[in-house]
């Protein structure tokens, strides 16, 4: 075997055994296989012991070192008796007793010989110049097509490490509005390489008036690793692109709505659309709103198989439905046929409104308990990192919201001024809080240095946008009596019994309103003359 060194010559290889794993082959560097070497990676955390069952020093994992786990491998082959057996690996280990060696097929491939020479003292390839400015190209009068254009099929054109990208006026402009976006978001390299890929794809062959739709070139910015939506702003920068995605809210109507007679089908998709949209006389609802009335309105059509519209429905069957509801799902319910009735009589789709007049019990609002101190302390204990640390100090101290602790900007923390302001409130920054902001500050500047993202919290995903981070990354304490919610509750709880349950002092010290803070008073007050008087802990 032969391999040629950095400067072309040839270099003498041997085939041996490998130091770690005893296998027969190619070594792939310090004496050791491919296998081995990648087993042994800093990345992966194996720490070096002395295997159970071999008694060698080695890099272990779970107490094993590489070799036992090919034998325990090959001892799986020869003894498994069922499914079960025959995919895990773990049982084997422990009745090792001898080591059969093996053959190691892996080959260390060589890049083909350098043309130019080694550049030494310098870390990296060269940095590549940015792109020029550019600017949108001149539009000249074209005839429009007669028909739309059918469904293109993008593909590299071009290799960027080749060569310089094709001289297309739109490609430039495209390249340079990355390129000026990369650098105010703080994107990493990778990033910035893939989208120049996808848009040389897209822009290398644009011509004008074309249009590019987004169904056409999703899956190839799936296989570029970019967010699709980073190139959908891109194009909508250049007025180039149609955006014929389905919205989220489509999808979910057509599934649910699929076992419901043609006339619900379309009224009550109608219906959700006016809601998500608005109209000249009401606001847009937020999509979860709209799908909470859907769902309740479709739950009502269940309960009537007889009735195949709108206008067969009578006040005895909305009653008879609701009156099998309780508490919020009936309040919801009670809403959304409203709702839905009220906009077919004005649209003219029924006769009468069954619901009109109809009121819904007000459901008294719920007496919370404090927490026990075990609950609190497995909150604690489950936040492990720096990011789940600061989230159970906003809601176990400040009383915040999870979606007011993802809104946090950077702006809003005075860590010299020892001040945080949440949800416009300004309050005292304690000790606890700011060493979590600093741990947390730390953490997030090593990780994303040159993100441009004004919000405290980032994520992998957020931080080449400024979007804050998604409602699921904010810490997970399902499961646990303690949740950032609940923990929020027993903060503006134990405020309210501690202080005699002034409305007045819990308005000002969380930036409540005059309803809330005169609700959260009243819940002080049935705990501590109530019959969850004997259950409160002692308070300071």
């Amino acid at each position: 075997m032969a391999a040629r060194d950095h400067d072309g010559t040839i270099v003498p290889r041997t085939v041996t055994s490998c130091a770690d794993c005893f296998a027969w082959g190619l070594t792939y560097a310090q004496g050791i296989c491919m296998p081995c070497y990648n087993f042994a990676a800093p990345h992966k955390g194996y720490p070096s012991g002395e295997c159970a069952a071999c008694g060698r020093v080695q890099r272990l994992k779970q107490g094993y070192c590489r070799l036992c786990w090919c034998q325990a491998r090959e001892d799986r082959t020869r003894l498994a008796s069922d499914a079960r057996s025959a995919v895990v690996l773990a049982p084997y280990l422990a009745g090792i007793r001898w080591q059969q060696l093996f053959l190691s097929l892996s080959d260390r491939r060589q890049a083909p010989p350098r043309t130019a020479p080694r550049r030494y003292g310098t870390k990296g390839r060269p940095s590549k110049q940015p792109p020029p400015h550019a600017a949108r190209p001149r539009s000249a009068w074209l005839q429009e097509p007669l028909l739309p254009p059918g469904p293109r099929h993008y593909r590299a054109v071009v290799d960027l490490r080749a060569g310089p990208p094709p001289d297309n006026p739109w490609l430039a402009w495209g390249l340079h509005l990355a390129h000026t976006i990369a650098e105010a978001r703080g994107w990493e390299p990778t990033a910035q390489r893939a989208m120049q890929r996808v848009l040389v794809m897209l822009l290398a062959e644009h011509r004008e008036p074309d249009r590019i739709r987004v169904s056409d070139f999703a899956a190839v910015t799936a296989r570029q690793y970019i967010n699709l939506d980073y190139v959908v702003e891109i194009l909508t920068t250049m007025d180039i692109v149609d955006d014929d995605r389905p919205a989220s809210l489509e999808g979910w109507m057509a599934t649910r709505l699929a076992g419901l007679p043609g006339p619900w089908r379309r009224d009550l998709s109608n219906w959700a659309r006016m809601l998500r949209d608005g109209s000249p006389r009401s606001r847009p609802r937020h999509e979860g709103t709209v799908r909470t009335y859907v769902a309740a309105v479709i739950d009502a059509a269940a309960s009537w198989p007889q009735r195949d519209h709108l206008r067969e429905v009578t006040r005895a069957d909305v009653t008879t439905h609701l009156a099998t509801l309780h508490g919020r799902r009936r309040e919801a319910a009670t809403t959304a046929l409203r709702g839905l009735f009220r906009w077919a009589k004005t649209h003219k789709l029924v006769f009468r409104n069954p619901t009109h007049g109809l009121r819904g019990p007000k459901v008294p609002d719920p007496i919370w308990p404090l927490l026990e101190p075990d609950d609190i302390s497995a909150s604690v204990t489950a936040a492990t990192t720096a990011q789940a640390r600061l989230c159970v100090v906003l809601a176990a101290v400040h009383a915040a919201r999870p979606g007011q602790i993802r809104a946090l900007h950077l702006d809003d923390v005075d860590l010299a001024g020892r001040r945080i302001i949440i949800a416009g409130n300004s309050r005292p920054l304690d000790n606890l809080t700011a060493q979590a902001l600093l741990d947390w500050l730390t953490y997030r500047r090593e990780r994303w240095p040159n993100t441009a993202n004004p919000h405290l919290l980032v994520s992998t995903a957020s931080a080449m946008s400024l979007a804050p981070v998604s409602a699921t990354w904010i810490l997970n304490l399902r499961g646990l009596p303690g949740t950032l919610e609940r923990l929020r509750i027993d903060r503006q709880l134990e405020e309210a019994v501690t202080t005699g349950a002034d409305p007045l002092h819990l308005a000002a010290v969380f930036g409540l309103s005059e309803g809330t803070a005169i609700r959260w008073a009243t819940n002080a007050r049935e705990l501590t003359g109530g019959p969850h008087a004997d259950r409160l802990p002692e308070l300071p």
